[in-house]
């Protein structure tokens, strides 16, 4: 048995999209009431350890999402597809991209943890490695990502669908996988197009990261900038992300 997914629209273009550390597949129903399904197919998948692939056992690496993503694409025929993340799903699309370059058209990071990793120091990662367990760092980390400007109710809300929709093994996991894996020059000179949107107020994955990273690696990179938007763009500035990624998408 797969991955669970969700589906949205039927277009010829199709669009694998992968989740970020405190996600699923269905943190991104609201978004979708943007999207253009005449234009596009969407398929949203859930990783093992998360969503309702959360019993799902898994070594939870780059390389196991990456394979979950393109056994989705054959059981759905798809060929040929773009590939959008968000955060760690940032990550895993380039690692998607690696193991089947000729099969991407196009891939989209929104937030993208990039294919080097992200290096913490010690007070940083008890943050986030204390996140597996604990609502309260979570909620700290969201807060923090978003340049601490957004209400409580949304952070609560926010953590409570996280906790609730993964498992804290495969929090864990993920963390070291998206933290610690590095294989960037494997995407070095890949002259896929690559749309890279960052919010004004992420400290940690903004504009700087990405122009010493992407800007670095891929030749045909465009980077956007969201004001009034920190790491969680499809939350934050819903409309405008699905303006500026399916504006790429159809270029």
């Amino acid at each position: 048995m797969g991955n669970s997914y969700e589906r949205h629209g039927d277009g010829e273009h199709k669009v694998l999209v992968l989740h970020g550390w405190f996600g699923d597949a269905s943190a991104w129903r609201s978004w979708t009431d943007h999207l253009d399904g005449d234009r596009f197919s969407y398929a949203f998948m859930d990783y093992r350890g998360y969503g309702d692939s959360r019993h799902a056992a898994g070594d939870y690496s780059m390389a196991e999402i990456s394979a979950d993503a393109i056994t989705l694409a054959d059981e759905l025929g798809w060929e040929k597809f773009s590939v959008l993340g968000h955060s760690m799903g940032g990550m895993a699309a380039q690692r998607v991209l690696v193991d089947v370059p000729d099969r991407v058209r196009k891939v989209v990071g929104v937030s993208p943890v990039p294919a080097s990793g992200v290096p913490f120091d010690d007070e940083g990662w008890a943050l986030f490695s204390g996140a597996a367990k604990e609502p309260d760092n979570r909620r700290a980390i969201i807060d923090l990502t978003t340049g601490n400007r957004l209400c409580g109710t949304w952070l609560d809300r926010m953590v409570q669908h996280s906790m609730d929709r993964s498992v804290p093994e495969a929090v864990s996991g993920y963390l070291e996988a998206w933290a610690r894996t590095d294989f960037h020059e494997q995407v070095s000179g890949n002259d896929t197009p690559v749309l890279v949107i960052v919010g004004e107020h992420d400290p940690a994955l903004g504009a700087p990261v990405m122009e010493q990273t992407f800007g670095q690696w891929y030749p045909n990179v465009e980077l956007e900038v969201f004001p009034n938007a920190g790491h969680y763009a499809m939350e934050e500035t819903p409309v405008a992300l699905a303006t500026s990624v399916e504006r790429f998408l159809d270029a």
